[in-house]
């Protein structure tokens, strides 16, 4: 119901907004004949229609450049009408108005945006400054538009964070659409004053080439970032496989380490990059006999050093992939994650700051999983033992400063403070996935069926 209606809203402020335009400027001439007009509509069709997929349902194409290019072109209530009219019907009605309305919403910000910096002109001495900062704001007036109604409507839809849709399906995408954004007003420009042919369209057609270049390679990274996490949960389920006590060890580890390096950088891209390290931290696991693995009594000398040997296995089981699918990081987590800041762990004995960051934030991430998971040999701890626990060893095996931050999001009572709680969620998620969805965002797109999209490159 929250969707329908917010769906309703998107499409009701288009058409307020929409109105609003043109009574403003009904009495400004069009310019463009019916021609003209049918040419940006067909690009703004084309480029619906060759977008890409994103990873929550969504999508994205280079609209955005060609309803700027048109609303430098005509009065400011022709782009977003265009926007709105000039798309693939294929989608569910409700996914459909979404779609047109938040494209031909977003549009109007940003036609109110360059008719402001037009009727304002921003002179520096002698240079007239209008075009560039105005093609630049509406730019971003479009980009905050597009990105939030999207963003919103997936959170509505999966219950997903704001910042977890931002980071999987925008983050990437921020200095593209920055610097493929001026090409609009090239755009215009050349159509106003034809190279070729007598014609401004002939100019404007040659600039596709680079353009679907451009949404090939947004294809080649959405692709790529898929095809890296297919790889991390493929070797992990290799090992979950061999070690099945330990199910979605890994997995927890890396949600801890997340958030942990989250409130640590304060960078979600680094945050990214230190789960995905931790999903592999104990890939050399696989390279350690099952009989010593997963041994219920104690081990012997020569077993605990079989054991301690792990870090450096998994090192070199991935060294093949240095450099092409994973960065140093990535090998500096696997190595170092049982270091320990008085000097005493392994496999190199480094203590504190010589122990890289990651590796230390994965370490305590890993230590409080394995405390509250048990072992055949160890009962398992409560969350608030496994937290004195964590305390108590602060100054001897963690990083004092971790272990602050790590107090302070554990009192906040996240899903992973809890083992059973957290298992019994991802499993719940696991068994929702395979069942239909009703919902906007969430249903599986048919090849002429997509989710919500956004515009900006």
């Amino acid at each position: 119901m929250r969707i329908l209606l917010f769906v309703l809203g998107c499409f009701a402020a288009f058409a307020a907004l929409e109105a609003y335009l043109f009574w403003q400027y009904k009495d400004k001439p069009l310019q463009l004949n019916i021609w003209d007009l049918i040419f940006w509509a067909g690009l703004v069709f084309w480029s619906v229609r060759v977008e890409v997929r994103l990873p929550l349902s969504a999508g994205m194409s280079q609209l955005f450049l060609f309803a700027l290019a048109l609303l430098i072109l005509t009065p400011p209530w022709v782009a977003p009408l265009v926007a709105f009219l000039a798309q693939w019907g294929g989608s569910v009605w409700y996914k459909e108005l979404f779609n047109r309305s938040q494209d031909g919403l977003a549009t109007a910000f940003a036609a109110l945006v360059w008719t402001f910096f037009q009727e304002n002109p921003l002179w520096l001495g002698s240079w007239n400054l209008s075009a560039a900062f105005g093609i630049v704001l509406a730019s971003l007036a479009f980009f905050v538009a597009n990105i939030g109604s999207v963003t919103y409507i997936i959170h509505l839809d999966s219950g997903t964070p704001f910042t977890e849709v931002w980071r999987k399906n925008f983050n990437w995408l921020a200095l593209s659409y920055i610097l493929l954004s001026p090409l609009a007003l090239l755009l215009a420009r050349a159509y106003e004053t034809p190279l070729i042919g007598n014609w401004g369209g002939w100019t404007v057609l040659m600039f596709l080439i680079p353009l679907y270049y451009s949404r090939f390679y947004w294809d080649e990274k959405v692709r790529l970032e898929q095809a890296f996490d297919t790889t991390l949960e493929v070797l992990m389920n290799a090992l979950e496989a061999k070690e099945q006590e330990t199910r979605f060890h890994s997995e927890r580890v890396a949600d801890i380490s997340r958030d942990l390096a989250l409130a640590f950088y304060k960078d979600q891209a680094k945050a990214q990059d230190i789960y995905r390290a931790a999903r592999l931290h104990d890939i050399g696991k696989i390279a350690i006999p099952e009989a010593v693995l997963l041994k219920p009594g104690n081990l012997t000398d020569a077993e605990y050093a079989l054991i301690q040997s792990h870090p450096q296995k998994g090192v070199e089981l991935l060294s093949p992939a240095r450099k092409v699918a994973f960065d140093d990081l990535v090998y500096r987590v696997i190595l170092h994650h049982h270091e320990r800041w008085d000097g005493r762990g392994y496999p190199k004995g480094l203590a504190g700051h010589n122990i890289p960051d990651e590796a230390r934030i994965v370490g305590l991430a890993d230590a409080y999983e394995a405390m509250t998971a048990g072992r055949p040999y160890r009962k398992a701890l409560t969350p608030e033992e496994a937290l004195k626990e964590v305390q108590e060893n602060s100054g001897r095996q963690f990083d004092p400063d971790l272990v602050r931050l790590f107090t302070q999001l554990w009192e906040q009572n996240p899903i992973w403070r809890d083992r059973e709680t957290y298992l019994a969620a991802k499993e719940g998620s696991l068994s929702r996935s395979t069942s239909p969805q009703l919902s906007l965002a969430s249903d599986s797109p048919s090849p002429s069926e997509s989710g919500p999209r956004t515009s900006e490159g």
